[in-house]
């Protein structure tokens, strides 16, 4: 079975409907409560992940099923450079890009990967009068805390991180009893 495929974007058009179709899925291998909201989870984690790591999201999701083995889609375009593209495939179960399996996937993977730019990072400093009226805050490097991959890594039976060119797909894989 698979479900329609759904389009996400950054204004939360798509988010409903994901959590909708991934239950639906459920009901309709039967799956129980417990298993029904783990699936969902992995769907928000999935998603969540992708807007994290990558910073915009104009994406399609679908789920496959057969028999309680569910596989959670989703494909983005991004503007790929070597942060992104390390957090992505790290991400990943076997830390590697599934799409450079055979030798000119190997090759078109490290041409990419030369050719990608190094990320960009803008820091502003505060004047010291802001500073010393804000000493209560801590001012902290906001990168991604991972929180999303651990939930994955925890849930899910298997991530598959896709890179080729700016598109990307990432599939999970959940086996249920």
């Amino acid at each position: 079975m698979k479900t329609d495929v759904i389009q996400i974007n950054n204004k939360g058009t798509g988010f409903d409907r994901v959590a909708e179709e991934t239950k639906k899925a459920a009901l309709y291998r039967g799956l129980d409560g417990k298993q029904t909201r783990h699936l969902q989870l992995l769907a928000e984690e999935m998603l969540s992940m992708a807007h994290s790591i990558t910073g915009e999201m104009e994406a399609s999701f679908w789920l496959e099923s057969e028999g309680k083995t569910y596989e959670l889609h989703m494909t983005t375009n991004t503007v790929m450079d070597k942060e992104k593209r390390y957090l992505l495939i790290s991400s990943s179960t076997s830390k590697k890009n599934e799409a450079a399996l055979s030798f000119l996937g190997k090759l078109r993977d490290a041409f990419e990967n030369a050719m990608a730019s190094d990320a960009e990072h803008v820091y502003f400093d505060l004047p010291e009068e802001l500073r010393s009226d804000l000493s209560r805050y801590s001012f902290e490097d906001q990168a991604w805390d991972g929180y999303e991959r651990s939930v994955l890594r925890k849930l899910a039976d298997n991530i598959r991180i896709f890179i080729r060119g700016k598109k990307v797909h990432m599939t999970v894989t959940k086996q249920f009893a």
